[in-house]
């Protein structure tokens, strides 16, 4: 199982961008990562081999944030990137801004579970069956939900 660590340690970013997704807010975000990999590294004896790594750690990682959500009872408050913020990437021109701050603007209209659903498949790359099983839904829903999120994103646009 040691040989895992390695597996694990490369997901870390795809874990961090999720949990900034789900809490908005980049240090509770850090603190439900570690929370996660201790999580994933004291159960690794539960993981099956043949099955998706990434798509295990992110059911361990929006588990314990939504048991964190009932805990605390109240909302999230709303994520905040500053421009230094390493997820961004590199910045472009200015047309490229304005692109951002257009689609940024239109994903924030979306709702809950068509930005969920949009970040998991299109940004994280997770199958329609991997992220059925991190949302905890059927596969079904998780195509009528992306196709319609990107019908309407697309509108916004």
């Amino acid at each position: 199982m040691d040989n895992l660590i390695p597996l694990i340690e490369a997901e870390i970013p795809r874990l961090r961008r999720f949990a900034r997704y789900l809490a908005r807010d980049m240090d509770r975000a850090d603190d439900l990562v570690q929370d996660a990999l201790v999580r994933a590294i004291s159960n690794l004896d539960k993981w099956q081999r043949g099955t998706n790594l990434r798509s295990w750690l992110f059911v361990i990682l929006r588990n314990i944030y939504i048991n964190s959500l009932r805990k605390q009872r109240s909302a999230p408050p709303a994520a905040e990137l500053r421009e230094d913020d390493q997820a961004l990437g590199i910045a472009g021109g200015q047309e490229a801004n304005q692109a951002m701050r257009e689609m940024e603007r239109a994903f924030n209209r979306l709702s809950e579970e068509h930005r969920e659903v949009l970040l998991l498949v299109a940004v994280e790359g997770l199958e329609y069956e991997e992220a059925a099983n991190v949302l905890d839904v059927p596969i079904g829903t998780v195509r009528s939900r992306l196709s319609r999120a990107r019908t309407t994103l697309r509108d916004l646009l």
